[in-house]
């Protein structure tokens, strides 16, 4: 049923997806979503993960999964994180995907639709942690295309290597607020 959603989505919204990906080959990674310049890149991610048929998981404050309405966003793959607690969430995260067989936990490294310097890297070390490739996943506006368009292997090469190879795939790809988005990400 989901994936009939994410279809008819796309379909009216004249959209395209990319297959580009090797996923069936992939049984769980760190999936980065970027940009993320617009609350709507939400929306398009969610249904293109449903019609790719992709299980993600995603962190999100907790005081949208324990209201009355927090089934809505747990149903969706959230999962509720206390952010007034100071705990390790990379760790947290690894530790999730190495006890998992099958897990795409999807991470939005700019933290916000707004402008930023850099990326946060919880992402990175939430890969290497628990030895898994990242998966690059994204929305490009001016194509009107969402997929999954690059996997990146950590081992054997420095942070710098791995955030250069992200950078270089990410610096065309537009998102709907383009001047919201630095494709400089470290």
């Amino acid at each position: 049923m989901k994936r009939a959603i994410g279809w008819l989505f796309f379909k009216i919204m004249g959209w395209k997806f990319d297959f580009s990906a090797p996923l069936k080959d992939i049984p769980k990674c760190v999936l980065v979503a970027a940009p993320h310049t617009a609350n709507s890149d939400f929306y398009y991610a969610i249904f293109a993960f449903w019609y790719l048929k992709i299980p993600i998981r995603f962190f999100i404050k907790d005081s949208y999964t324990k209201p009355w309405y927090g089934f809505i966003f747990r149903g969706l793959g959230a999962i509720g994180v206390d952010r007034t607690q100071r705990r390790n969430l990379v760790d947290y995260a690894a530790g999730l995907l190495r006890e998992r067989d099958h897990l795409y936990l999807l991470n939005t490294p700019e933290g916000t639709r707004a402008r930023v310097e850099k990326w946060k890297n919880g992402f990175y070390y939430i890969a290497e942690k628990a030895d898994v490739p990242i998966v690059l996943g994204y929305c490009d506006y001016s194509k009107k295309m969402a997929g999954i368009g690059h996997v990146v292997q950590q081992k054997g090469r420095t942070k710098g290597e791995v955030l250069t190879e992200i950078q270089d795939f990410y610096k065309d790809i537009k998102g709907k607020f383009p001047e919201n988005y630095n494709p400089k990400i470290f």
